[in-house]
């Protein structure tokens, strides 16, 4: 059965709330009413709660993680549940715990997250992704806990830092593939401009077209949407046209997966009648066939230099710049090949 303050009390024979007050640091008691209550401590192996450790200045020994999305546009995405179980990991290995924090809207995420933080529930926030709109960047800021955010950062802050990969770089790149294959009506399939990574990837396709001195068209452009129905409804109807692309590029492992399944299903051979370059994972890619070209993003290890940058900080430790590039590679696959005059 669990020692409680009770057991203390009777021991040290002080009142419990003698004994709550030298769990707690206060500073109105005896030193020999403390050393009483300190010497059944230790008699009797007490390990205090949670609870009552974060009544102490220190607060509870967690982080709080947020999606900044609503769970309906992250259902299905696999970088939210390889990206949660790599901060679970780092966070174990620190002796904290995580609390993930789930909300309707922005606005509703920002209150919870301060309540949490003014209630000393939590130490430090990890956020999934980087909203265009920084404004809960510029209000968290000012609550001196640090932030860390998997994404980029515009805006120049005190204690919110980021780790991220080059989004716009590896898109310039994945378009640029395409374009040395001899591509030219070149498609986009993106999501909601609403997060940093999206504006990003399609800033990439746009520049590295018009460095090419090719068109940018808009009906080339789609968004597709957060989920995976209208990721798939997207890729449908672009192969649809009547005059299709010859190249598509996915900007993230929902589009490539909706893309490979409209192909599949309208009976276009990739990459024989479709050539396809993306954003993947490893535990995406082994199951497209043929192999993807494209760049397998490092959810693991974003996960985990971004949890321990946040440590760092926490723990006022010696850490990177406030801005960290999680470098990655171009993988040549079957998805894409080279144009032909007959194509």
């Amino acid at each position: 059965m669990a020692v409680t303050i009770y057991d203390i009390a009777r021991l040290a024979k002080v009142s419990k709330s003698t004994v709550s007050r030298v769990i707690t640091n206060q500073t109105n008691i005896s030193p020999d009413a403390r050393e009483r209550v300190l010497d059944a401590i230790r008699t009797l192996n007490y390990q205090p709660s949670k609870l009552a450790r974060a009544l102490t200045s220190k607060g509870f020994d967690a982080i709080l993680v947020i999606s900044t999305r609503s769970t309906k546009t992250t259902a299905g995405n696999p970088f939210f549940s390889e990206i949660l179980q790599s901060i679970a990991l780092r966070a174990e290995e620190e002796g904290f715990d995580v609390i993930l924090q789930t909300s309707k809207n922005s606005e509703e995420d920002l209150q919870k997250c301060v309540a949490k933080i003014t209630e000393k529930m939590v130490k430090g926030v990890m956020m999934l992704s980087s909203p265009a709109d920084e404004y809960i960047l510029e209000q968290l800021d000012n609550y001196q806990v640090p932030v860390m955010v998997i994404g980029n950062i515009e805006g120049t802050y005190q204690h919110v830092f980021s780790v991220d990969t080059d989004n716009f770089q590896d898109s310039y790149r994945l378009t640029e593939h395409l374009i040395s294959l001899g591509h030219q009506d070149i498609a986009c399939l993106h999501a909601p401009l609403d997060y940093h990574v999206s504006i990003d990837r399609l800033a990439g396709y746009k520049r590295a077209m018009q460095d090419a001195g090719l068109p940018v068209h808009p009906d080339l452009m789609i968004d597709g949407g957060y989920t995976t129905e209208s990721a798939y409804l997207a890729a449908a109807t672009l192969l649809q046209k009547a005059h299709p692309p010859t190249a598509v590029f996915a900007t993230d492992a929902v589009k490539v997966m909706s893309i490979y399944r409209a192909a599949h299903e309208q009976k276009k051979a990739i990459p024989d009648e479709i050539s396809i370059t993306g954003y993947s994972s490893d535990n995406i890619s082994p199951l497209l066939s043929p192999g993807l070209t494209g760049i397998e993003i490092p959810i693991r290890e974003l996960g985990w230099q971004g949890c321990g940058l946040l440590f760092d900080k926490i723990f006022d430790r010696p850490c990177a710049h406030s801005r960290t590039l999680v470098p990655t590679q171009l993988v040549v696959n079957h998805s894409a090949i080279k144009i032909t005059d007959g194509k």
